[in-house]
């Protein structure tokens, strides 16, 4: 038999839409291809390149999950926008955690995770012509749903500051036709960055000025540590009116691959992604849903736990970066901590090519800071997702490689 698809010329390549010539290279699949030849030689790499938590799911949850599976009800097609039941709980816990009321039936909705809805609300928002603002560095998708959606970002460095907001009110007032949507991230993914209560305010102020939308990713809202707590956008007067926020089950109950999430807020920007979501799915499996409902109300206690264990990971990772020279702060949330290598350290590579260096010679993957923007250059995201021990390995395999190029 010909092997046609081989021998295909370059006239015969099938070609993709031009939304896919629009994302630029994977920046973590050189890191990923070598994690993957790395395991299959039996290398024991020390994975804390993603926040993928590894602790378990609350056992009350799985429970939960297990008996609603077993309910004929449950194993039909769902709702797209999440089961009331569901999307009352997360307008109970918004008013109980930071004062805001929702109204289940208009201002939420139930995602297959949060960063399928926020890709799928700049799909409802936004098209050529359009133009998002986006800190630098940022979460990839915050990015990539943009180009995805035909549109265009303008970068800002990231800030929580008054200078923060000026520069978003110069780009605002220079641009024409002006940005439609100001996407933000407290607490932020990569680089821990977090806000205090009154940052939002000036947002608001500035948006309804401008008519520009709001979206705050606040999947990290409740990873919280040293008594911080994240204020959320919407407990600000006027928020709904110009915006979203997206939470997630998957870092405060520990159920990633669960897949869901949700959006609250501007009953209009919650209508358009609802539209969307008509077309594109029919919702959840119910019995997670059901299993989601079962974690908001019992699982308080668990989220104080799993942040405790947080806690302390990222006092090991700080305590052992700061001991071989790194430049780092201990974040009050995430579970991430974003570190600045010297440049003695790093001889002058990218941090794309010293995070290889570091998966090949110390046996560590981590996610260099440039795959999250040109802000992130020079900077290592260290995900606090193994035990203790794990570790502190991993700091003595990187302190020991660091010696060994120092003396080089």
């Amino acid at each position: 038999m010909i092997d046609t698809f081989h021998n295909q010329t370059s006239d015969d390549r099938i070609e993709p839409a031009q939304r896919i010539k629009r994302l630029p290279p994977y920046l973590f699949g050189r890191i990923n291809a070598l994690k993957l030849a790395k395991r299959q030689a039996g290398v024991d790499i020390i994975d804390l390149g993603m926040g993928n938590p590894s602790d378990p799911t609350p056992q009350i949850i799985i429970d939960k999950l297990c008996e609603a599976t077993q309910d004929r009800r449950n194993q039909r097609y769902s709702a797209s926008k999440g089961i009331h039941g569901l999307r009352r709980e997360i307008a109970k816990k918004y008013e109980a955690k930071w004062n805001v009321q929702l109204d289940p039936d208009k201002e939420v909705l139930a995602c297959i995770g949060s960063k399928e809805g926020f890709s799928h609300l700049c799909l409802a928002m936004m098209g050529p012509g359009d133009t998002a603002i986006v800190p630098d560095p940022a979460f990839p998708i915050h990015n990539y749903a943009v180009a995805l959606a035909g549109a265009n970002v303008v970068s800002v460095p990231l800030g929580n500051d008054d200078k923060f907001i000026s520069n978003i009110k110069m780009v605002i007032e220079n641009m024409y036709p002006k940005p439609k949507l100001l996407i933000l991230n407290y607490p932020h993914n990569p680089t821990a960055m977090t806000v205090d209560e009154g940052f939002f305010e000036p947002v608001v102020e500035l948006a309804k000025k401008f008519g520009v939308a709001v979206i705050n990713d606040f999947a990290y809202g409740e990873t919280c540590f040293d008594d911080y707590k994240a204020p959320s956008f919407l407990s600000v007067k006027g928020a709904k009116d110009i915006g979203v926020e997206f939470t997630t089950m998957s870092k405060p109950y520990n159920m990633a691959g669960f897949r869901i999430g949700f959006v609250a807020g501007n009953k209009d920007m919650i209508d358009y992604l609802a539209t969307i979501k008509g077309y594109y799915d029919y919702g959840i499996f119910q019995a997670i849903q059901i299993a989601g409902i079962i974690a908001m109300r019992h699982c308080d206690e668990e989220i104080i736990a799993q942040n405790l264990r947080y806690q302390s990971r990222r006092d090991v990772v700080c305590d052992g970066l700061g001991r071989i020279g790194w430049e780092v702060e201990k974040p009050r949330a995430t579970m991430f901590v974003w570190a600045k290598v010297p440049q003695e350290h790093s001889q002058g590579k990218g941090s794309i090519d010293y995070a290889m260096d570091l998966m090949e010679y110390a046996e560590v993957a981590i996610a260099p800071g440039r795959a999250f923007g040109e802000g992130g250059e020079n900077y290592m995201r260290i995900a606090l997702v193994e035990n203790e021990q794990r570790l502190r390995q991993a700091i003595r395999n990187i302190g020991r490689f660091v010696r060994k190029t120092d003396v080089q």
